[in-house]
């Protein structure tokens, strides 16, 4: 058993509030666990609470790691799996608009040529 705590009420507004501000309406957040390796010296992967949601065919997660410690990332298929450079974040805005900011730069240079057509 992980003894990372679920994310708060505090929390969970943040990521409401950036989803909404970023969607124009509010998004289907799912609660999840993934299995982390937090520990680069480790093998052991800890159970760490996520927070998953799709825009599209992307699909998001934010892992909390830790108090005041998140990961994210977004995917479109298994193979294709994209961070945003920072390993860990203390502050859940930062990380939710940053994985928002990278993802939308990431389509944008992805359909670049395909939007001109």
């Amino acid at each position: 058993m992980s003894s990372i705590p679920d994310f708060s009420d505090s929390e969970m507004w943040i990521i409401n509030s950036t989803l909404t501000e970023r969607y124009g309406t509010p998004r289907d957040i799912q609660l999840a666990e993934s299995e982390l390796r937090l520990d680069k010296g480790s093998t052991q992967l800890v159970p760490c609470p996520t927070v998953y949601w799709e825009d599209g065919d992307c699909h998001f997660i934010v892992c909390k790691t830790g108090d005041r410690r998140y990961r994210c990332q977004f995917f479109y298929r298994l193979h294709q799996m994209y961070g945003t450079g920072v390993e860990e974040y203390d502050d859940l805005s930062e990380c939710v608009v940053s994985l928002l900011q990278v993802q939308a730069d990431h389509h944008a240079r992805e359909h670049a040529g395909q939007d001109a057509n």
